[in-house]
């Protein structure tokens, strides 16, 4: 249930109607509730502002539908302005940075404020009565119409800025690093158990994993990318039926419909084989969507940046800057992750082993930062250079002897790119005696 409503949730917050639909609702509110108010009030601010106060119906009608029409089109020019943006991110970046541009709040807030101010307007409207009619015109619901206009000019600079702000290249690289570093705080999986540390315990599961004859696999029943789990409520499972489950995928995996997502293997007094209903009770612990999120998927931030990059080095756009900036950004996660206690891949109940999970390693975290980066930035010196000093970045976190090894080979696999593609002498010299420089940094 909880795993369901955050799937909702995230679907809502990327959705361009969810915000601007509750700020119409919103509008629509306080508009009856200023009519209201005007009914049951006697407004003295006629006596002392008359010209603010005293506007009667037919100017009151033609003011409050000159707001609504011009708010409607301010609104169109919004989102016609926001699609346009989405267009030019997907050719010139990545197709997979559009969800961060569309959760933006900003954007969001900004055209349901101009679609709200319309709605107003019109709730305003069917309330005004001429002299012919019952006189009523709603003194203070007529000048919060002119403030929400007024507001609205305002709303249109900002949000023209915030556009131009938002397609700059380091704005968006630095929104999707600091998304990513932030999902590094809550690093899959948080808080999962205990970890299995005891070397008898290790050597137990060992053995346990080496029998796949006693492991029944345990099929996906829907289909979509791995992306979150409740890692508690799979332990409590696990003790609960008293098996060993084990994760045969990692967080941002596809996952095929009737795919192994799980293997369990029951304890020796259990029934030994799964009950039929067991595929479908996990289900519930796991969210399979339509694409990959960065909260429990670190790798997907990483990936956005490497796309940028490969986009930038590609002989069509050919931007080395932008390139050099996804780079940097990605040497700042690699010290984020550096720095990173992972979580263990076994983990128990404190007595016994529960779960085997599937845990990106920092090597790979490397691997999927620098690899594709690295074969697409041939013959390309100050790339090169820049994927140096972001290893050096990484290493100088204070990471361990393991974590330095995983970053000298990248660097020296950088080294062998350089010399095998770089043509001139001059600029391998500077590759390899920045190589020398920083060195010690990753041994």
């Amino acid at each position: 249930m909880k795993l369901g409503l955050l799937k909702y949730w995230q679907l809502l917050r990327e959705s361009l109607w969810f915000v601007p639909g509750l700020m119409v609702i919103l509008f629509i509110a306080g508009a009856y509730g200023l009519v209201h108010y005007d009914a049951q009030t006697t407004v003295e601010g006629i006596k002392y502002f008359p010209l603010l106060f005293g506007i009667g119906a037919d100017a009151s009608r033609g003011m409050l539908t000159a707001i609504a029409g011009s708010m409607l089109t301010v609104a169109t020019l919004a989102f016609a302005v926001t699609l346009s943006a989405f267009s030019q991110i997907s050719t010139q970046y990545s197709p997979r940075v559009l969800r961060n541009f569309m959760r933006d709040e900003v954007n969001q807030v900004i055209m349901g404020y101009f679609v709200g101010v319309f709605a107003y307007c019109l709730a305003v409207l069917g309330t005004i009565r001429g002299p012919d009619e019952g006189k009523f015109v709603p003194s203070t619901a007529v000048l919060a119409g002119l403030f929400l206009a007024m507001g609205g000019v305002a709303a249109l600079v900002f949000f023209i800025h915030h556009i131009a702000e938002s397609l700059q290249t380091g704005t968006l690289v630095r929104r999707i690093a600091l998304e990513t570093i932030a999902g590094i705080n809550d690093l899959f999986p948080n808080h999962l158990g205990e970890p299995v540390a005891d070397e008898n315990q290790t050597a137990v599961a060992g053995r346990l994993l080496a029998a796949q004859g006693s492991w029944h696999p345990l099929p996906a029943t829907a289909c979509g990318y791995l992306q979150r789990l409740d890692a508690d409520g799979l332990l409590q499972w696990a003790r609960r039926h008293r098996a060993i489950l084990r994760l045969n995928f990692e967080m941002g995996a596809f996952v095929g419909q009737g795919q192994p997502l799980f293997s369990v293997r029951p304890e020796p007094d259990a029934p030994s084989r799964p009950p039929a209903g067991w595929p479908q009770d996990l289900m519930k612990y796991v969210s399979l969507g339509r694409h990959r999120n960065i909260e429990q998927d670190i790798g997907f931030g990483i990936q956005q940046l490497v796309d940028i990059a490969l986009k930038a080095l590609s002989s069509g756009v050919n931007d080395t800057t932008t390139a050099i900036m996804a780079v940097d950004y990605l040497g700042e996660i690699g010290g984020q992750l550096a720095r990173q206690e992972f979580p263990a891949p076994l983990r128990g109940d404190g007595r016994q082993l529960r779960l085997v999970i599937n845990v990106p390693t920092f090597a790979n975290y490397m691997r999927l930062s620098f690899d594709l980066v690295r074969a697409n930035a041939q013959g390309n010196p100050a790339v090169l250079r820049r994927l140096l000093r972001a290893l050096a970045l990484a290493g100088e976190q204070g990471c361990h002897a393991e974590r330095k090894r995983v970053l000298h080979e990248q660097a020296d696999l950088v080294l062998a790119c350089a010399q095998a593609t770089i043509s001139t002498t001059y600029e391998l010299e500077q590759v390899q005696s920045l190589y020398e420089q920083l060195r010690p940094n990753w041994e």
